[in-house]
């Protein structure tokens, strides 16, 4: 058995829910290596996290680039050792416009949200399943569950993430290898600060990391939160699009 610290890498670690689970889990004796694009917030947030006595590690990568990603997760395997968890956390959110139709915007979504996760988990899956051991994460969101006006490239994305996860997920049981699919609500973020229309019961990237620290460690197959906003998209599911639509405007 492994001793402590435990690895965690996490992609899109350079701002919002990202670089707060690297605290997390900095914070609960976890070595941590951190992918991203953003060099500079990459050192920055190493920096800290070494000053607070933790054992950090980045390395700059596009993680729609698989051959990118795949030498960050190399060099940061050599720093840290063994992949005990990747958290496929990095995304984007880009309104989806039809004039003019913004279809290169859709797949740059599809590759970040969607592929970026297949990217990270194939980077780490071969050396799990050689030791019978390890998590697979991927922060997907609530809007992944109802396709909404002005959303549709985004929730599909996420759509594909939860339903990939699900089949993985049983895929895998029985080979030591967990998975967790993270459906958070409104996350105040830089990505979040963007969007015009109404976040209710939004929470802070801070509190959102502690959540996600406690169900990816009770393995949970798939986290919901908050339990307001959950109820909120299950009930969305059955309004019709008219009232779908005013709700969204307003």
């Amino acid at each position: 058995m492994k001793l402590d610290p435990r690895v965690a890498l996490i992609t899109g670690a350079s701002s919002g829910i990202g670089a707060a689970l690297a605290r997390e889990f900095a914070r609960n004796n976890w070595s941590v290596g951190l992918i991203a694009r953003r060099k500079d917030k990459l050192i920055e947030l190493t920096e800290a996290l070494r000053q607070s006595g933790a054992i950090a590690e980045y390395s700059e990568a596009d993680v729609a680039q698989i051959e990118s990603l795949q030498r960050a997760v190399a060099q940061l395997r050599e720093k840290l050792g063994p992949i005990d968890l990747m958290i496929a956390n990095a995304g984007i959110g880009i309104p989806t416009r039809i004039e003019p139709f913004n279809r290169m915007e859709i797949e740059s979504t599809f590759q970040i949200n969607t592929l970026g996760v297949v990217y990270a988990f194939d980077a780490v899956l071969p050396e799990m399943l050689q030791r019978q051991s390890g998590q697979l994460v991927a922060i997907s969101s609530l809007a992944g569950f109802q396709g909404l006006p002005g959303e549709s490239a985004y929730c599909a994305s996420k759509a594909a993430v939860n339903v990939f996860l699900e089949g993985l997920r049983m895929q895998l049981r029985g080979r030591g290898i967990a998975v967790t699919c993270v459906c958070p609500g409104f996350v105040k973020t830089p990505m979040t600060d963007k969007d015009p229309y109404p976040q209710p019961f939004q929470m802070s990237a801070e509190k959102a990391a502690t959540i996600i620290y406690r169900g990816i460690q009770k393995k949970k197959k798939v986290l919901r939160f908050p339990w307001q906003t959950s109820l909120m998209m299950r009930v969305v599911r059955w309004l019709p699009d008219w009232l779908v639509i005013k709700l969204v405007e307003h």
